[in-house]
């Protein structure tokens, strides 16, 4: 298939490389333009601006968050830009909000939406493992269904209102933040029991929690291995106060949404943004007075 693709950063720009793989014709547009050319020998195209990556049927945008998105896609004019039918999936994780908002303006404008963001760290993006979370017309996702088994190892759909996918992959973001906290509260009981977090760690997993997200974010935490961020805390703060947003417009409560929203900021207060999210999980252990 004909695409464009709008955003590389740690994870656009594997997923482009994963489409290009594939055999998909891509022509791609990032702000810095160095990421762009990366692709070139592999046999992408590169778009001078992100109304070039347009004239396909389909364009795919990957981008960090609401802002990023609404100044490309909508303050940039792009879906005058698109032919009749042409299909704009929006990957990036963004509010339910904008998400109904880009589902009425692309239907003003005789265009098509799908929303399908994806569950996965850049390691999971780079070997094509990401999990892909779409809703949307049933014939459009059908459509554009190789794109995503290019990028993904499975493909789940949640309906044909594009905002679903964005209510589940926001759910999904606030039980990965509620998994670092649990984390971090429990070494930190450890630590100061005397017992290693690492021998805890290989008990869980090897019985009650043997699921991925434990062992990922259980070896960050007990290692403290935040740099390099896969997920930055910056963007760990946008999701749980989308969720909060969420959460506020449905009526449903979700206390402990907020105690991690304070403990981001906390950790964002006191040691910067760009640390991986997983290492808000030290504000426990400082709040048990270890180092």
């Amino acid at each position: 298939m004909k695409a464009g693709f709008i955003g590389l950063g740690n994870m656009g720009l594997p997923m482009a490389r994963n489409l290009l793989k594939a055999g998909h014709e891509i022509t791609v547009y990032n702000r810095t333009r160095e990421r762009a050319e990366s692709l070139l020998a592999e046999g992408a195209a590169i778009a001078d601006q992100a109304s070039d990556a347009c004239a396909s049927d389909v364009m795919i945008t990957m981008l960090a968050d609401d802002r990023a998105l609404r100044a490309v896609v909508l303050d940039g004019q792009l879906i005058p830009r698109l032919s009749p039918g042409a299909v704009h999936i929006s990957m990036s994780t963004i509010s339910v909000e904008l998400a109904q908002e880009l589902t009425r303006t692309h239907a003003e404008a005789g265009s098509q939406f799908i929303s399908a963001p994806v569950f996965g760290r850049p390691e999971a993006a780079e070997a094509a493992k990401l999990a892909v979370v779409a809703a949307g017309p049933a014939r459009t996702i059908e459509k554009c269904q190789p794109l995503f088994d290019a990028m993904g190892q499975r493909t789940f759909v949640v309906g044909e209102e594009p905002s679903n996918a964005n209510t589940v992959k926001l759910t999904g973001n606030f039980l990965i933040l509620c998994v670092i906290e649990s984390l971090g509260e429990a070494y930190a009981l450890l630590r100061k029991s005397g017992v290693e977090p690492e021998r805890f760690l290989e008990i869980m997993t090897s019985t009650l929690f043997a699921a991925p997200v434990y062992k990922t974010y259980g070896n960050l935490i007990a290692k403290e291995q935040f740099l390099p961020a896969g997920f930055k805390l910056s963007l760990g703060l946008k999701d749980v106060t989308l969720v909060l947003a969420a959460a506020a417009d449905a009526r449903a409560p979700m206390p402990v949404a907020s105690l991690v929203r304070d403990h981001i900021l906390a950790a964002i207060a006191r040691n910067g943004e760009d640390l991986d999210w997983s290492s808000f999980s030290k504000i426990s252990a400082e709040n048990a007075g270890l180092k």
